[in-house]
């Protein structure tokens, strides 16, 4: 009988919890005896694969109470971590969403990929990473799972039609907060879940006036947070860093966006409420997390902790850990090999990210980036470890605060544009204005967490800077970067001439009763589905598009049966359509 859903991953979750308490266990064991347990553990639970749903919230740092923040209002994430793990010192890879989601879903730094740049389209490309680079829901598919997508992807490589078995939704509109009822039945699942609402579009308010083709998606989505998003918190009651200005329309912006997270968190509260109801939370992961730092400015598009520094919990059933703390520096691109993991999928050796359930030795830093965003030309790397952080600013000549369309509608940034024409900001705010800036910062995050005091040129730093610096010089001979090229010529040798290559046809070709399915692009992925043919010929499609992993087995049950097969790169235009039997 095949498995429920509820079922999949009694085994597995059990399994790691046994083996987690076993390697806690007196010393005396004997390391024979622990081996023994471990092949059995593994061969118990081979075939147990757990639901995992991946909630990803939009542009918020570690506002939430279990994460020690007083102000926020958030019981459905703080009850989460009551009965999971709180990871306290998770950085994304970019301080803003596109670039840092092409490493969420690949593992791989958007340096690496290509996809370092805010936005590829607003350069006319979308980025094509190394061949053999895929999106880690993919890989599930092809392990068997069922994989679906609600309102975000913006992975700068397009949207390849073999990631997901459902991907919908959008920008605007509410998401699925029961995903996975839409996926087959009889296969484990992964769901990723993106809520928009804590976004730094909806810092607009019902006054903000938005440039260009903004203006009227700023108006909607005002209008839709006022009718939904209840004021929970006094403006009074924040805190308002110091490279913010303390006047009212900085407060009042800073208590919409805890408002905002108020909602998010029952749309939290909303999902586990479902998989409840489904019977489901015995037999599933449940991940939160942020894509980067909160969506206000020196926060997003920063690489500051601002905007990098991320919260995320991890509930797993029959956890021994509930309500932990793990202090481990974790970085975005880990989370693809850790849900690999935890669907006992091997780690390709593309990733550039480390599994949080394997063996690897913790990391001793973590990574980041930050380059053009939108119009606006940069190049900065960052490196941190679990006190200092280095910056190396590439393009000093230009002041960090530069006209930015859509970030120039919300009113922190217009404070700060009105304080630095009137004169009126601090040294602190006002130093973001002018140029050049430093070469090098560095900052002690354990005494200066706003990272406002630059140590770089200080003598009782000079090792720890040196250390620092090496630090950033291994990471980008180790991963590569594509930022170190101007754009145009990274482009030219993605798409020649600016035109998008095009994913080869793939050939079927039948061999001792079996068809095999070929595309010769290097990297190519490959989908297949099934159509039947019905009166006068005519076919009706069966299904979605299928990951090709092996040959099939033909004829089919029934011998009026047509194969369809598709093929893309990541980057490429789609393949034709071939069919088996020709039409």
């Amino acid at each position: 009988m095949t498995p429920s859903r509820g079922d999949w991953c009694v085994l597995k979750l059990s399994a790691f919890s046994k083996l987690a308490m076993l390697l806690r266990a007196d010393t005396t064991i004997h390391l024979s005896r622990r081996l023994v347990v471990l092949l059995w553990l593994m061969a118990s639970s081979a075939i147990a694969q757990p639901n995992i749903v991946l909630i990803v919230a939009e542009d918020m740092s570690p506002r939430v109470g279990a994460f020690g923040d007083a102000v926020a209002q958030t019981p459905n994430i703080d009850a989460l971590a009551e009965q999971g793990v709180r990871y306290t010192q998770v950085f994304s890879a970019s301080g803003v969403c596109a670039p840092n989601r092409s490493a969420l879903i690949t593992g791989v730094y958007p340096q690496a990929l290509g996809t370092q740049h805010m936005r590829t389209v607003n350069r006319d490309y979308e980025a094509v990473p190394p061949a053999d680079v895929k999106a880690f829901p993919e890989l599930l598919r092809q392990a068997g799972y069922a994989t679906g997508n609600t309102a975000k992807t913006d992975y700068q490589f397009g949207e390849p039609f073999t990631v997901w078995d459902i991907n919908h939704g959008n920008f605007a509109l509410p998401p699925d907060l029961a995903l996975w009822r839409q996926l087959p039945q009889d296969k484990p699942f992964f769901a990723m879940i993106n809520l928009m609402s804590t976004h730094e579009s909806r810092l607009a308010t019902l006054e903000t006036q938005g440039q260009g083709a903004f203006g009227p998606v700023i108006a909607g989505l005002a209008l839709a947070r006022a009718a939904l998003v209840s004021q929970v918190t006094d403006p009074a009651d924040v805190s308002v860093p110091d490279y913010y200005p303390d006047v009212p329309r900085v407060r009042e912006s800073i208590a919409q966006h805890y408002d905002n997270i108020h909602y998010m968190d029952a749309q939290v509260g909303e999902i586990m409420a479902n998989l409840q109801a489904d019977d489901l939370l015995d037999a599933t992961v449940v991940i939160w997390i942020t894509d980067h730092g909160d969506g206000l400015p020196r926060a997003k598009r920063s690489v500051y902790d601002s905007g990098l520094q991320i919260p995320m919990v991890i509930r797993s059933p029959e956890n021994s850990e509930a309500g932990g703390i793990d202090a481990r520096l974790i970085s975005i691109v880990d989370l693809a090999p850790s849900i690999l993991q935890l669907a006992g999928v091997p780690v390709p050796d593309f990733m550039q990210g480390q599994g949080m359930l394997g063996s690897e030795t913790p990391r001793d830093y973590v990574f980041a980036g930050r380059d053009r965003m939108d119009q606006v030309p940069d190049r900065v790397r960052a490196v941190r470890d679990h006190r200092f952080k280095y910056i190396r600013n590439y393009r000093s000549e230009l002041p960090y605060f530069r006209p930015l369309a859509f970030r120039d509608m919300f009113p922190v940034m217009q404070a700060l544009w009105a304080g630095n024409e009137a004169g009126s900001l601090s040294a602190p705010q006002r130093s973001y204005f002018v140029s050049p800036r430093p070469l090098e910062e560095l900052y002690d995050t354990g005494q200066d967490p706003q990272e406002l005091v630059n140590l770089a040129g200080q003598p009782g730093y000079a090792r720890t800077l040196v250390r620092m610096r090496d630090a950033m010089d291994d990471w980008l001979a180790r991963v590569g970067d594509k930022g170190a090229v101007d754009e145009s010529e990274m482009i030219e040798s993605m798409w020649p001439g600016g035109q998008q290559p095009v994913t080869d046809r793939p050939k079927i070709v039948l061999l001792n009763r079996q068809l095999v399915i070929t595309s010769e692009t290097p990297g190519a992925s490959i989908a297949y589905r099934t159509k039947s043919r019905g009166p006068a010929a005519i076919f009706s499609e069966s299904g979605s598009w299928q990951i090709y992993t092996n040959a099939i087995h033909w004829p089919r049950e029934n011998p009026a049966d047509q194969i369809e097969a598709k093929a893309i790169r990541y980057g490429y235009a789609e393949s034709a359509v071939t069919s088996f039997p020709p039409n």
